[in-house]
């Protein structure tokens, strides 16, 4: 009897991977939500949005917050509280759908826009869902009245707007000028820009009631502070919607202000370069002055056109050196993913930031540091001298010496990767000790043995929140599933720039940066450098920063992840930038249309 009971759990284990293969083999990927009822699928598996991969649900209708598709027909409703309402429908929609594998069944039915069809999750019948949850239409009326009713209630809570990417003007719900405004989408106030403008005809009472520039966006904070030998500058990305070449960021300032300054050396360690004139000015002045300038570089940024600009900087400078090893491919392959300067041998700047013009104009979101400490100075020209003599990536000696405590108290540890593994020696530690919470600014996590831990923190009480870029989504081995799963609160970031920083803040007394991701390749393969710094002032006003970031993401973001380059990422349609590296640029790119 055993054996048959075991035999027949055995075949219905089998039966039930069977089912499992045929569903994933006989699925597509969900590309974009358009609205509740308008989805692309991708039907041949290409990962691109082509015009005949519309999805159009059959006999139901939705509101939506996508000005374009929204429906006037539509009547049981006025526009402004139709808005509010489809704002709501549409996350419903991305969360149910958007970047999950569906089947689908095609009635025969279409239009120029759209295939009519059923789509099927792991839910069942999403017409189904979206029925039930309140907010499908059918023959001009709610399917479901009570749950619209509730909806309808807590819609009619939110402090929505018109918010046009390209004037950056943003206009109340029911305003003309908004419902006709090009490259239009519904955002919540806290999420404007403060360099976003007022429509003067909606506006005008509200204009009154303040002089501050936009008087809606969550109240900024302080982003730069310095503790005697430590300078730490946080970029603000919700702030700049497109980069530039002015170099009017505090970010790119110091760097003149230092080159204008520098006496006897630089040595310049770049994972990328671009031209900003300002800065290239103070380095040819300095070279000029009898500066002796000396540059590392990555191979692999030079030679694929990522960073293009760089053999401008080349060109001006004698002593440089690639990352590149004669007859050893697969080092050269690591990247040499620096970020520092290092000059007279005394101030060191460094952080998560490329000296490029999405770095350097304040469009990403980074943590910079200025070091002035001679012994810190020290150890990184050391590193610097092992690279620029050929001793890249595994090829380089253990640091001896990394501790260090500057004469206003703070304590900084250096970790330079792949040799010293400052994740697993010393960030590991930190995150398992921690008491009261742990806050992570980052591009990604992908590092198996820091989301365990960071999972484990969490369920001993440890208050965890992460920000990661919206990028992150598609990185090979991404964490981002595992810690939401495990109940730690994660949010997408939804602005044009990217969030570059590799940062942590614990328990108001320790921050963890530097150029290295949270990664297997930041901490075994590639050239960085990771900094941890103990001082509370510095920790706090750190703290303080990423709760603005966390405040300025809506909450919606926890559960669903809006695309890099879409109308859901202020700014992503107008910045002239392949947001999320598909080759297509604003409105070619289908989450722009």
């Amino acid at each position: 009897m055993k054996e048959k009971l075991t035999a027949l759990l055995v075949i219905l284990a089998l039966c039930a991977f069977t089912v499992f293969l045929y569903i994933r083999n006989n699925s597509s990927k969900v590309l974009v939500v358009k609205s509740p009822v308008q989805i692309t699928v991708d039907l041949n598996s290409n990962g691109v949005a082509d015009e005949d991969e519309n999805i159009c649900i059959p006999n139901i209708t939705s509101y939506t917050a996508n000005l374009e598709l929204y429906a006037d027909e539509i009547k049981e409703l006025k526009f402004a509280q139709g808005i509010a309402m489809g704002y709501l429908a549409d996350d419903f929609a991305k969360k149910e759908l958007l970047g999950k594998n569906v089947k689908v069944k095609f009635t025969g039915e279409k239009t120029p826009q759209c295939r009519f069809a059923e789509i099927y999750t792991d839910k069942g019948c999403y017409s189904k869902l979206l029925k039930s949850s309140g907010f499908a239409i059918a023959k001009g009326k709610f399917v479901n009245l009570d749950n619209a009713f509730s909806i309808l209630k807590n819609a009619e809570k939110l402090k929505l707007v018109i918010f046009n990417h390209k004037s950056e003007k943003f206009h109340k719900l029911d305003c003309k000028y908004g419902r006709i405004a090009h490259d239009a989408v519904i955002i919540e106030k806290k999420e404007l820009p403060s360099s976003a403008r007022a429509c003067k005809f909606c506006h005008i009472k509200e204009k009154t009631k303040s002089n501050s520039k936009n008087p809606y966006r969550t109240a900024k904070v302080p982003n730069i502070i310095s503790d005697g030998s430590v300078k730490l500058i946080l970029t603000d990305y919700t702030e700049i919607l497109k980069p530039d070449r002015e170099c009017r960021h505090e970010v790119c300032r110091e760097l003149v202000k230092n080159f204008n300054s520098v006496q006897k050396s630089a040595d310049i360690a770049l994972y990328g370069w671009a031209d900003v004139p300002k800065l290239k000015i103070a380095i040819e002045n300095a070279i000029k002055r009898g500066v002796k300038v000396r540059v590392i570089y990555d191979t692999q940024t030079s030679n694929n056109n990522y960073y293009p600009e760089t053999e401008n900087l080349l060109k001006i400078i004698i002593e440089k050196r690639s990352d590149h090893i004669e007859g050893n491919s697969k080092l050269t392959n690591h990247l040499m993913h620096n970020k520092f300067i290092v000059f007279d041998n005394k101030i060191v700047y460094t952080g998560s930031m490329n000296f490029s013009i999405t770095g350097l104009s304040g469009f990403n979101q980074n943590a910079v540091i200025i070091l002035n400490s001679a012994d810190i100075a020290k150890l990184y020209t050391s590193e610097f001298e092992q690279m620029f003599n050929g001793k890249f990536h595994t090829l380089k000696t253990t640091t001896q010496k990394n501790s260090f405590r500057l004469s206003d108290g703070s304590r900084i540890e250096i970790y330079f990767s792949p040799q010293d593994k400052g994740l697993t020696r010393a960030v590991l530690p930190l995150v398992k000790n921690a008491k009261k919470y742990i806050y992570i600014p980052a591009f990604l996590i992908t590092h198996k043995p820091l989301t365990n831990a960071l999972i484990e923190s969490h369920k001993k009480g440890v208050d965890v929140k992460i920000i990661l870029d919206a990028t992150s989504i598609g990185t090979r081995n991404s964490a981002l599933s595992l810690l939401r799963q495990a109940g730690i609160p994660v949010k997408l970031e939804n602005y044009a720039g990217k969030m570059h920083s590799k940062s942590m803040i614990i328990d108001d007394k320790y921050i963890i940066t530097g150029s290295a991701n949270f990664s297997n390749s930041g901490e075994n393969k590639n050239d960085e450098n990771q900094i941890i710094i103990e001082n509370s002032k510095l920790a706090k006003f750190y703290r303080e920063f990423f709760r603005y970031l966390w405040a300025k993401i809506p909450d919606k973001y926890l559960k669903y992840n809006p695309p890099a380059e879409s109308k859901s990422s202020i700014g992503s349609c107008s910045d002239g930038l392949d947001n999320d590296y598909d080759g297509k640029i604003d409105t070619n790119d289908e989450g722009c249309r």
